[in-house]
């Protein structure tokens, strides 16, 4: 199983790109969850999530961005999803992620997406 791992990066007009690394399932979800939990808690709600490296993904990860999407549009803000590999973005398909979520290939269309 891959090295899980999350970092961060302050990009400009207050939006945040979150990395995330790895098998995103019921081991690691948690992490996650403390990560974008930390972001709220500083008052940041515009999020890019890069899953270009995310190897496979659980319901129990997945369920991680539709938890995180109330508490963003609560705030007017919102999370961008930023190349998720095919087997991530088909298990997003199979659960109907992607009506709700912006999903997107680039860094530069997910930062104009806000």
């Amino acid at each position: 199983m891959p090295d899980f791992s999350i970092s961060r990066e302050t990009l400009p007009n207050d939006i945040e790109l979150v990395k995330v690394s790895g098998f995103l399932d019921a081991h690691t979800f948690e992490q996650l969850e403390e990560a974008l939990n930390e972001l709220f808690s500083q008052g940041r709600y515009r999020i890019i999530v890069d899953l270009t490296n995310v190897d496979y993904i659980s319901s129990a990860g997945a369920g991680v961005f539709i938890a995180a999407l109330s508490e963003t549009q609560e705030k007017g803000g919102q999370i961008v999803l930023l190349n998720p590999t095919k087997g991530v973005l088909d298990v997003f398909d199979l659960l109907g992620l992607t009506q709700i979520f912006s999903v997107v290939k680039d860094r530069q269309e997910a930062v104009a997406a806000f």
